[in-house]
């Protein structure tokens, strides 16, 4: 979903519980303690990721890149490092870098005094390089490029590393030719393997238990931000590392990512949440509305409207489709309600859905335009919202993968707004 610089990220909204009173926050969660700990954990069973499937995506990233005619990919700390080599590291000044050559194993080009720490999870073969302080960490690089004779082909750069590596190498390696990445690391990527399937299913299991727990604890007076610490407290006792939190509260449910403004929870007033946790590396994105109290036939007419959307959007997602046509399907459909047209609102302002895997959000997008074909194995969210300023807004989000046969959910979607949990 695209985030306006104006407004904060699903993340930074969980931080808004600072601007509340610290003991408001507290209460509610000490209140909700004994609940807790009738929880239990729902994550015991989930596999990580084993080293023969971390074998396959290299031999897969070398089959593409010797398609592409590329040398090496060279990528930055994040969740791409992470799904090549295993290392878990954070981005910083220092840098810290895989190299991924179209033949044999990769290498790890790290400062010398981390090199310990970085052996800790790297989980496949691999060279390490260290550098000191006084060198030129881009100079190591292109050290091993050199040695491994893979200058003359083109070098690729995963899509989120930064300007200063990338700049440092041209000025290094002047005769090689830089290119995108985005053939070998998005082809690989974006098409999930079962295990994979596996652990966003739990990821998502663990998120729709937290929604259970929470939204029969909901009461009037409460805040978003309160709201939020009890699914966030839920997915913690549930097994989950929980990445956002989101309860949008009347009017705030109107824009997809909330309002500064503190709303409290009425009768009456659209509950918003939008939720998601990791399990071993894997996320989850699930999205309910409901009202607290006695719905108006306007909001039933809304959330029905949203329903059907989701339905739409699902019902076009079939293999060899592009995902361009998805949005496209939802889009035509609200148009003939009334709303829009296109992203104007009242309707639908930000595209149908994500990609989803590692990261909440991932390539490639059903948003229109997009011309990506939908291929067995990726994983999007559907989440055509409502939004209508001033009032209110719907947003009902599950995600689905791709099989061979079309699209099949991790959480089935609730059919009445009676029963917004399904």
């Amino acid at each position: 979903m695209a985030i306006s610089p104006e407004l904060p990220t699903r993340r930074t909204l969980l931080g808004a519980a600072a601007a509340l009173p610290l003991l408001s926050i507290g209460a509610v969660l000490r209140a909700a303690e004994p609940d807790l700990s009738a929880l239990s954990d729902l994550t015991g069973g989930a596999k990580p990721i084993d080293a023969d499937e971390r074998a396959a995506r290299l031999v897969r990233a070398q089959a593409l890149m010797k398609a592409a005619g590329i040398g090496a990919v060279l990528i930055e700390p994040g969740s791409s490092m992470l799904y090549f080599t295993g290392v878990r590291w954070s981005r910083s000044e220092r840098l810290t870098a895989a190299i991924l050559p179209v033949e044999g194993q990769p290498c790890i080009v790290t400062p010398f005094f981390e090199e310990p720490s970085v052996r800790e999870t790297l989980a496949v073969p691999a060279e390490v390089r260290v550098w000191q302080e006084d060198q030129n960490p881009l100079a190591v690089v292109a050290g091993f490029l050199r040695d491994r004779r893979l200058i003359a082909r083109p070098i690729a750069i995963e899509e989120t590393m930064r300007f200063f590596a990338i700049d440092a190498l041209r000025r290094l390696v002047p005769e090689a030719r830089i290119v995108s990445a985005n053939p070998v690391v998005r082809g690989c990527r974006m098409i999930k393997t079962p295990a994979e399937i596996a652990l966003m299913q739990t990821a998502t299991d663990v998120t729709l238990a937290a929604y259970r727990w929470t939204h029969a604890r909901v009461e009037t007076g409460m805040t978003g931000p309160e709201i939020g610490a009890l699914m966030t407290a839920a997915t913690r006792k549930l097994g989950g590392a929980p990445e956002f939190s989101m309860a949008l509260v009347g009017e705030a449910s109107a824009y997809p990512h909330g309002s500064r403004e503190i709303h409290r929870v009425a009768n009456g007033q659209v509950v918003l949440m939008d939720c998601g946790c990791t399990v071993q590396g894997y996320q989850s994105d699930v999205s309910r509305t409901w009202v607290h109290g006695s719905a108006t036939a306007d909001q039933r007419k809304t959330w029905d409207q949203a329903i059907r959307g989701q339905q739409i959007a699902f019902a076009a997602a079939r293999i060899g489709a592009t995902a361009g046509s998805v949005d496209d399907a939802v889009r035509q459909h609200y148009q003939a309600l009334g709303y829009g047209p296109g992203y104007k609102l009242p309707g639908l302002s930000h595209r149908t859905g994500h990609g989803i895997g590692m990261d909440g959000h991932e390539p490639v997008n059903l948003v229109r335009g997009e011309a990506t074909k939908l291929a067995a194995g990726m994983c999007f969210s559907d989440e055509p919202g409502i939004y209508i300023p001033g009032r209110y807004g719907i947003r009902i989000e599950d995600c689905f993968h791709m099989t061979e046969a079309g699209p099949s959910w991790f959480s089935v979607p609730p059919t009445s707004l009676d029963r917004p949990l399904g």
